[in-house]
């Protein structure tokens, strides 16, 4: 019989899973400011209609480290409007609070006599909004002094090499339903791929035994916020590197919205992936219908149910081969507009026949990728000029590409075109690095990228200090192992590193970051400047 066939809403725990809502997305941009704070506002709502006990996000509330003030006034006026009420928490948290929410404070909001707290929410950090600073803070932690979000899942990384983390549970109990949740927010894929497959360097927490309750009673969730699917398995987690113990998985990250949940052969448990709610890259996988996920826990089963997002932006996606078109000319740049202008016009009105049950039409995103092998390019920003007030993105409706072919020999392909902004990305810098057979000497190439990523985009001053004296640090330790018994002083190898930056004269690339441009090119040339 269905155990949620009866309404025992006294022993069933209802969560609202959400993840990716990207505040603060586009805010400067005149048409698309709002949709970040509307879907956000949404899920709080049908948390309201719901009527359930709790909301988990999976990270990246934030689009940005460092949220504009307009950004996070916005975010507290709606966290304040939906979750201080006099309605009453159903379910207790009876794990050390201290051990689970990392603050001053070190206990669960809605137990804060101060504060009339109806609707708890919970949240990781995802790697938009990552902890970062002297004082390795993230915008969340923000929101968690104001008392309107439980931050969970913040790492403090211990131990030599790759680090040891521990993740203990927070536990929930709902009458006769249990349920241990686990939190781990992002951390470097690279970094956390190693620690995954260094034993004991990933240490899990199982409740203890207590009378009337075994350790096989928990319902146990995780939420993590990591790449899921690559090419790279190296820049991804894999489902099986995780306990086996475990029932449901949270999986944040990825923008496609997965979150009918899957089990995983072997694994025992199911993954949700909700996906974004926002699109903040216009590709095939952000086009899918955006929704959230009603998790209804009762004992050791669950029901799920997706509900969909009627607020979010309407996103019109297509691919389209030149070269498979009858009707172009390929010495006809006329032509070819012709067709792209056809393909455009037949989406708008696809979204406007999708619209109209809503109570209010908005200007659709639109995204054509073009195949433009054999033919002539256009000038995607001039195209899109007729379109501005028809489209929300009209300088970037089209985006040219071309069909790989294998047994292709790279070296006949042009930079230009190796390197044209809209596919310039980590893998093609890396790619350039290899292929000329490229070895650091002193800092791996990745530590100075993600070094490079914070000092730039969150101001962390003390990034390259930071990566330098890591590896300084790794390198000390396998020194120590070494047989010889050789002895080497720290200031020795910082004296070295100096050299080294100084020789190549690193210096002078600083004033390139102001720009994306001068961005990729001093990520390049930060992976070169060590190399022989």
């Amino acid at each position: 019989m269905d155990v949620f066939s009866r309404e025992d809403n006294s022993n069933t725990l209802r969560v609202l899973v959400a993840t990716d809502c990207h505040l603060g997305y586009m805010e400067k941009d005149e048409v698309r400011r709002h949709d970040s704070f509307l879907a956000f506002e949404e899920i709080c709502k049908i948390a309201d209609e719901k009527q359930v006990d709790l909301v988990l996000l999976g990270g990246d509330l934030f689009h940005e480290n460092k949220p504009s003030r307009t950004t996070l006034v916005k975010a507290i006026e709606i966290l304040r409007r939906h979750c201080l009420n006099d309605r009453p928490v159903q379910f207790q948290v009876v794990s050390d609070q201290t051990v689970n929410f990392a603050n001053l404070f070190g206990h669960v909001n809605y137990e804060d006599p101060h504060f009339n707290i109806g609707l708890p929410v919970f949240s990781i950090h995802g790697n938009h909004d990552d902890p970062a600073g002297v004082d390795n803070l993230s915008a969340i932690d923000i929101l968690s002094a104001c008392n309107l979000v439980n931050y969970f899942g913040k790492m403090i990384l211990e131990g030599s090499g790759v680090g040891q983390i521990t993740l203990y549970p927070i536990l929930m109990k709902k009458g006769s339903t249990n349920v241990a949740l686990y939190g781990l927010g992002n951390i470097r894929d690279e970094r956390l791929n190693r620690m995954f497959q260094t034993p004991h360097a990933v240490q899990w927490m199982r409740p203890e035994v207590q009378e009337g309750c075994e350790v096989s009673d928990w319902f146990n969730i995780l939420v993590l916020h990591q790449n899921r699917v690559k090419t790279n398995p190296k820049n991804a987690i894999n489902e099986h590197f995780l306990p086996r113990f475990l029932d449901f998985i949270v999986w944040g990250h990825e923008h496609e919205c997965l979150v009918d949940p899957q089990e995983v052969p072997g694994m025992g448990f199911h993954i949700t992936q909700p996906g974004s709610s926002v699109a903040t890259s216009l590709i095939d996988g952000e086009s899918k219908p955006k929704h959230v996920l009603l998790l209804e826990i009762k004992g050791n089963q669950y029901r799920p149910t997706k509900i969909p997002l009627t607020s979010v932006r309407p996103f019109e996606y297509t691919e389209i081969v030149l070269k498979e078109e009858t009707d172009i000319d390929p010495n006809d740049q006329n032509s070819i507009l012709e067709h792209l202008d056809k393909v455009v016009s037949n989406l708008i009105d696809k979204s406007r026949r999708n619209a109209t049950s809503r109570s209010e039409l908005k200007l659709p995103l639109v995204r054509v990728k073009v195949d433009y092998s054999g033919f002539m390019t256009i000038n995607p920003q001039r195209f899109g000029q007729k379109y501005v007030g028809k489209v929300a993105n009209p300088q970037d409706i089209l985006i040219f590409s071309k069909a790989s072919k294998k047994g292709r020999n790279e070296s006949v392909i042009s930079d230009a075109e190796r390197l044209r902004p809209e596919e310039l990305n980590q893998q093609n810098i890396e790619a350039l690095v290899a292929e000329s057979n490229l070895k650091m000497e002193i800092l791996p190439v990745n530590d100075l990228d993600v070094a490079l990523h914070n000092f730039v985009n969150k101001d962390d001053k003390m990034a390259f200090y930071t990566c330098v004296q890591h590896n300084i640090q790794e390198t000390r330790s396998k020194l120590a192992k070494d047989t010889d018994g050789a002895k080497f002083e720290e200031d020795d190898l910082i004296l070295k590193v100096g050299e080294c930056l100084e020789a190549r004269k690193l210096y002078k690339f600083y004033n390139l970051y102001t720009d994306r441009v001068g961005i990729v090119k001093l990520s390049m040339m930060f992976s070169l400047c060590f190399c022989e």
